[in-house]
Parts: C-alpha cells; structure tokens; sequence
C-alpha cells in the first residue's frame, strides 16, 4: 500500500506542499541576500531533515549517499504505515470478526438466492453499514452471481470495494488556512465521545509540526476537562486559557480569540462543553458559543469538528444531523473504533451525510488518532488482510 500522505494534515499555507508555493513563516520576513552573498555560495543547501516543514528539495548532482538517504525514507514510511494498518486491524478487530463470522455461516455450502441474499443484507444491516450500502452490495452480487456457488473471499471482496467507493470521497485531510491565524478549530459532540482528549492529540502532532498552538479549556463545566487540557498544554507546550469552573463558556471563548491573534498563534483549538444533541437549551449555548467567536472573526470558527462515539452506533447518525444544523459541523472525528462491532457505523453516515471524515481514534495513545484512509478502513473491516 502506498504511503500517500503528505504530514499530518494539508496545509494551505506554511506547511503545504502544494497548495502554494510559499516558504515557512519565520522565512516569510527574512531580507533578500544580495548578488554578492549569492555568488559566495558554492555549496548546494542540504536537505531538510524528515520533521521539518515539507518543502521541494533540488538534489546535488553526482549525490553518492542520495539514493541510500532516499531509500532509508521510504523504508521508514512504509514500516510506519505497516505499524499503522496493523493498529488499525486489531482497533477494528470485533466489527471485522463479527462481520466476517456471520457472512462465512451464511455462504457455507449454499448457492445464492433470495433467501442468501436477504440474509446478507440482514447482517450488513444489523453491522450498521446502513440500508444504501447493503442493499447496493447485495444487487451487485445478484448481478452476475445469482444462482452459483459464492465463497465468503469473493464476498470479502466485494463488500471492501463498496466500502471503499462509498468512503474515498469523505476521507479528506484536514486543511489549515495559515493566512488567516489563528485558524479555529471548535470542538464539539455529546458526553464522553473524547472531545477533549482529540483536542489534546491534534495540539500534539501540532506542534511536532512546527505549529505554534493555544487551547481554550472552554468544557467549563467539568473542572476534570479543564485540568486534562492543562495537562495536554503542559505536554505539548501549548498555553491553555481556562476560566473558573461554571464561568460563560461564551466569554471565555471571547478571551481566547484575543489572546490567540495577540500571541500570533497558528492555531487554536477550542473545548466544548458535552451536550445531548436533544437539549434545545443546551445546543442554544454552543450556538451562542459560535456567534461570539464569530464577532472576533466572522470566517470563525474555520473548522467545527464533531466526535462521535463509534460504540453508539446507529445514534449517531442523529448526533450529525442535530450538530450539523446547529454549529455547522463540517468535519467528523470517529473515536473509540477499537471498543465496538459497529464499526461499520462510519459507512451508515458518510452515505448519509457526505461530510469529511479527517481522523479516527483506536486507543488512548497519541499515534492512535490518524488521518482517514478509505481504502485501508474498507479493507479491514472486510477482513482483508493486504
């Protein structure tokens, strides 16, 4: 499997590859070295070391030691995208098994029928992958299968290819606007779908990167929220605005978007308090929330990243809905995929919604959260193994 990541996230300014051409900020300000300063310079730049911002690198010519340097790379990204798509595996391991087990019964020395057919879409269904999905695998199936004998691989393989067609569009990385600092990131989602501990990983690998980062511990109902974001401030070296516990969620927000544009941060990550997504009082809160980020900057918050608990399953679904009409959620985080058989729930909701997903969650650990990759996901939770 190709290793088509470029960093962590997508960056339209500093960190981007792509998107324009335009050096690290701390280069941005630097004076132009004169004609003479240029010609004292015979001895081509290095290339940047592996943890540096990515930028395009001219190779010396007649480079003896490139090709080992270049070679040693690509073995580093492909162990490190082995460990990952084996963390991924066992983290999806009871909705692969459940899902896998109870399409091997059903296809055990049996041609396929109607009856076939519906049981399949039965445990598709009851997989949460949705009704789209399983019926449109199902179909596939009927088309050219019907009537023969249909072994659990072939079915295997199918079912990852769907998965994957119904995912690739959503699996997106998540894009960093630089040019306008601090890009706002609003966390939000219900009671203990691990809001705070995903606004501590992403302050992290943040900052790894080179990003300057503030968070906002603005969960001011919970003083456990607010000294976990102190601790992730601490570990990452990230300063965390917090208030006294029950102060106005709002106001702190207010007091955070000035501190983060004064401090010239490049990012700030907002906590939220968790809300049920059937609590009008509670959503008008984060709605006000919203509005009062909004007076600092109106393209604030640039991105509004809702968690979702994979182990809620088909609840879900209603929680994007509600989060998505009330706070403009444009991005989803999947967390706790290894705890569940519903995995599949991911599927249900991108047929749905059609909104990015940017990262999913298998354990407690900081290299737990990664971007979302369709093709490996589909391929796990279909029990493929390569």
């Amino acid at each position: 499997m190709a290793d088509n990541k470029t960093g962590f996230f997508k960056r339209v300014f500093s960190f981007g590859k792509k998107e324009a051409e335009i050096d690290a900020p701390e280069k941005l300000n630097q004076p132009e070295k004169s004609e003479q300063e240029q010609e004292q310079k015979q001895i081509p730049d290095l290339p940047i070391l592996p943890d540096a911002p990515v930028q395009e690198i001219t190779a010396p010519e007649k480079s003896e030691t490139l090709p080992e340097t270049l070679e040693t790379e690509n073995s580093e990204k492909i162990d490190q995208k082995k460990s990952w798509f084996q963390r991924l595996s066992s983290g999806l391991s009871k909705s692969s098994s459940s899902l896998t087990s109870n399409i091997s019964t059903i296809f055990t020395h049996r041609k396929l029928d109607d009856d076939t057919l519906q049981d399949l879409e039965d445990v598709l269904i009851q997989a949460d992958l949705g009704l789209e999905t399983s019926m449109a695998i199902t179909e596939k199936l009927a088309e050219n299968r019907y009537g023969k004998h249909i072994e659990g691989e072939e079915i295997r393989t199918l079912l990852s290819q769907e998965v994957e067609r119904v995912l690739a569009p959503i699996a997106q990385p998540l894009k960093l606007d630089f040019h306008k600092k601090p890009h706002v990131i609003l966390m939000v989602g219900v009671n203990g779908t691990g809001k705070t501990t995903t606004i501590g990983k992403l302050a992290a690998k943040l900052t790894r990167e080179g990003a300057k980062v503030m968070l906002a511990a603005g969960d001011t109902f919970r003083a456990a929220a607010v000294e976990q974001l102190k601790i992730w401030g601490e570990r990452t070296g990230s300063p965390v605005i917090s208030r006294e516990i029950g102060a106005d969620a709002a106001g702190l927000a207010f007091d955070a978007m000035q501190e983060a544009q004064d401090a010239e941060c490049d990012v700030l990550l907002i906590d939220t308090a968790g809300r049920l997504q059937n609590r009008a009082e509670l959503m008008a809160e984060l709605e006000k929330v919203i509005r009062v980020i909004k007076k600092q900057n109106p393209e604030a918050p640039h991105s509004v990243l809702l968690t979702l608990d994979a182990t809620t399953g088909q609840n879900a679904l209603q929680q994007v809905e509600i989060f998505k009409e009330k706070a403009g959620v444009n991005g989803l985080v999947m967390t706790k995929l290894d705890g569940t058989a519903r995995g599949g729930i991911l599927v249900a909701i991108a047929a749905k919604h059609q909104l990015p997903v940017y990262f999913i969650g298998i354990g407690e650990g900081i290299d737990d959260l990664e971007p979302f990759e369709a093709g490996d996901f589909a391929r796990v939770i279909a029990g493929l193994t390569g």
